[in-house]
């Protein structure tokens, strides 16, 4: 068989899931583990294709080489049969995909060190290996609750580790989590798919960690509600003492947006990186950013 890989490489002991949001096109994995930076292995996806995520002894070929299969059409269970099928070290390898259709699937090795093993559900896969037993229960029970209910599939598949961590999770603790989603024009610029991609890599509690870069990734890049602005007629004036808190406005509090309050507040904003949420020609502002601005350059105690 052709493509095998040695196992003179430590297992990477972890929990992850695969889903897809048909909703809005998404694909996605999360992962957590006691292995450093293990976001820079598990996690694969690629959109119009689906994601993998890929652990215990990884082959690390099974990411693109189970996109490409799955582009190609194949769907999740036959991409991970070809994938076992030529490599030799397939009993030590673990694996959860999800295709283009949404259609999941998950292989545990025989020799993947207990425990181990895996479940899949509509739409999405949960797997782990040298886990508290449990675990993988745990999310796929919360995944399939959080997605009936607000947010996106970045805070559902976080959900999902949050779940099996609280159930036991890696049995040797826990040092790093990623979470990765990919979109049709997602990413920054609209030129590619990587909509999401957090990591962290090295601490004691990589899951909070986790969460709390996602509301960072949530504040600026974050879908605008077109419902949820304000004239900037309306906040001028507030806008007006921020600015010139900032150091970005010296002119009077008139609560006039004129030009040289607009380009002001252009400029603080990009300083923010909170372009994405105003880009200096409307004439509304997103209530997310505003709530950002008040909090953040709010008047010291006295």
């Amino acid at each position: 068989m052709a493509h095998a890989q040695t196992l003179t490489e430590k297992p990477i002991a972890t929990f992850s899931i695969v889903a897809h949001d048909p909703l809005r096109q998404e694909w996605g994995v999360a992962v957590q583990s006691k292995f450093p930076a293990v976001g820079a292995v598990v996690p694969w996806a690629r959109a119009g294709a689906g994601a993998v995520a890929t652990q215990a002894y990884a082959n690390l070929t099974y990411g693109p080489r189970g996109l490409d299969l799955m582009a190609s059409g194949l769907s999740a269970a036959d991409a991970i049969s070809m994938l076992i099928d030529a490599d030799d070290g397939y009993s030590h390898r673990q694996v959860g995909m999800v295709d283009a259709q949404g259609r999941a699937a998950a292989f545990t090795g025989a020799e993947c060190t207990a425990w181990a093993g895996h479940i899949v559900g509509e739409g999405f896969a949960c797997q782990g290996n040298i886990l508290i037993p449990g675990t993988v229960e745990a999310m796929a029970t919360r995944f399939e609750a959080a997605r009936t209910g607000a947010g996106e599939l970045a805070d559902w598949l976080v959900a999902a580790l949050e779940a099996g961590q609280a159930a036991g999770g890696d049995s040797r603790g826990r040092q790093s989590a990623a979470v990765l989603v990919v979109r049709a024009g997602g990413g920054y610029g609209g030129n590619n798919d990587r909509y999401l991609d957090l990591r962290v890599d090295d601490h004691p509690e990589p899951i909070a960690e986790l969460q709390r870069l996602l509301k960072i990734h949530h504040l600026y890049f974050g879908p605008i509600d077109p419902e949820d602005t304000l004239p900037l007629a309306e906040v001028a004036a507030e806008l007006q003492t921020i600015l010139t808190r900032t150091g970005f406005y010296s002119g009077a509090i008139t609560g006039d947006f004129d030009a040289a309050t607009r380009a002001a507040l252009r400029e603080l904003v990009g300083r923010e990186n909170l372009e994405e949420r105003w880009d200096g020609a409307g004439d509304r502002i997103d209530r997310i950013a505003l709530t950002y601005l008040r909090e953040r350059f709010a008047p010291p105690a006295q």
